[in-house]
């Protein structure tokens, strides 16, 4: 079977790329957005053309690195770094200077870009992005009960629920690794996104809202969430200046004010390491007119 996303690749439970697709049923296309197909490949080194697709495609390197070029534009993508891939017939291809593991999701429906939009990305050029440990687990989830469910309804409701996971696990709710969060962690990682991210919590602050030792909540955080308590909390804080910035018509300056940043250097520092970009470049971006995807979005 040829691969949904390689040209010139089969996909196969014996290869090295599999795959598969989702019929979804009568409510999850009412829902306006569903999982259209999902996959992982490991990738030798050597250089791989991609399909043009209908769909909005999550691209995550799960190990290794690659070299993403789209229609001139050279993206590098590290370990758990990802971006979309937006819809329709573009140029596009990925190098692999080693040997790279990535996962990749295709979602389908009316409302598909906005899923796209609340994930943080842009909706005409990939633009890349970390992805939150949850996320790569729900990602590798999908991705199985594709490949054992492929081109029928059978998990349908599964499906769904896992991409509202990650969705939800991108903007900071209490998403766990394994199951919900403990309620020690829960109520920090509440506490975080009830205050938007605009203080700067410490180590400590943060260890005495779960009222545990602070060695103790680091462990615990990390084993929860995936990555420690100040990472997570600069990476919610950057996906809220991309919303100010782009939803909210913030400037650069009073993003970075408002996610606790009173330094616009240090803001678009810290923004551009995360995003790959300037905060100015971003708004730049995210600012160009394209009617096809707002008429979608307006449906």
């Amino acid at each position: 079977m040829e691969s949904y996303l390689f040209a010139s690749v089969e996909a196969a439970a014996d290869t090295l790329v599999v795959e598969g697709w989702h019929k979804p049923g009568s409510l999850t296309r009412a829902s306006g957005a569903w999982i259209h197909a999902a996959g992982s490949a490991m990738l030798e080194s050597g250089h791989y053309a991609l399909r043009s697709h209908d769909q909005w495609v999550w691209l995550a390197v799960e190990d290794g690195e690659v070299s993403l070029h789209w229609q001139g534009t050279t993206l590098s993508l590290q370990e758990q770094e990802t971006c979309f891939l937006p819809a329709g017939d573009r140029e596009c291809s990925i190098d692999v200077p080693k040997q790279a593991r990535c996962l990749w999701i295709a979602l389908e429906g009316e409302l598909a870009p906005m899923v796209v939009r609340k994930m943080g990305a842009l909706l005409h050029m990939p633009l890349k992005q970390g992805a939150l440990p949850s996320q790569m687990y729900l990602a590798k989830q999908i991705v199985q009960v594709m490949v054992r469910h492929t081109g029928t309804s059978d998990a349908t409701y599964q499906l769904q629920h896992l991409m509202y996971g990650m969705l939800a696990s991108h903007w900071g709710q209490p998403v766990a690794m394994d199951a919900m969060l403990s309620h020690e962690i829960a109520k920090v990682v509440d506490t975080l996104r009830a205050n938007q991210y605009r203080d700067n919590f410490s180590l400590a602050e943060m260890a005495a809202i779960s009222r545990m030792p602070m060695e103790t909540f680091r462990k615990r955080f990390v084993s929860e969430v995936g990555m420690p308590p100040l990472s997570y909390v600069l990476h919610c804080k950057m996906e809220r200046a991309k919303e100010l910035l782009r939803e909210q018509g913030y400037t650069v300056r009073q993003a970075g004010i408002e996610v606790g940043m009173q330094d616009p250097y240090h803001f678009s520092k810290q923004f551009k390491n995360i995003v790959g970009i300037s905060p100015s470049a971003f708004m730049k971006q995210a600012a160009k007119p394209d009617a096809t995807i707002r008429g979608n979005l307006k449906k």
